[in-house]
């Protein structure tokens, strides 16, 4: 499990935790908790990483493209 949503799923089940409590202790919705944390649930995942850069031995062409494996300078195979 990767860490920004173990730490997303700890903290929203923490807040209705907290936010279940105040119900039951004050009778009124607290939800002051559970907003922090609902970025991190619209994010996309794999996004710590950086893509390879792959480049042309010839011509130094570089991308990060994957749907590339050829130069479109020269037409050699991209490492």
């Amino acid at each position: 499990m990767d860490s920004r949503l173990l730490t997303a799923v700890v903290g929203v089940a923490t807040s209705l935790l907290v936010s279940a409590l105040v119900w039951v202790a004050f009778d009124t919705l607290f939800l002051f908790f559970f907003i922090p944390f609902v970025p991190f649930l619209f994010r996309r995942g794999g996004d710590c990483t950086e893509p390879a850069v792959r480049r042309c031995p010839v011509c130094d062409y570089r991308t990060t493209d994957d749907r590339h494996e050829y130069c479109p300078r020269d037409g050699h195979r991209l490492e």
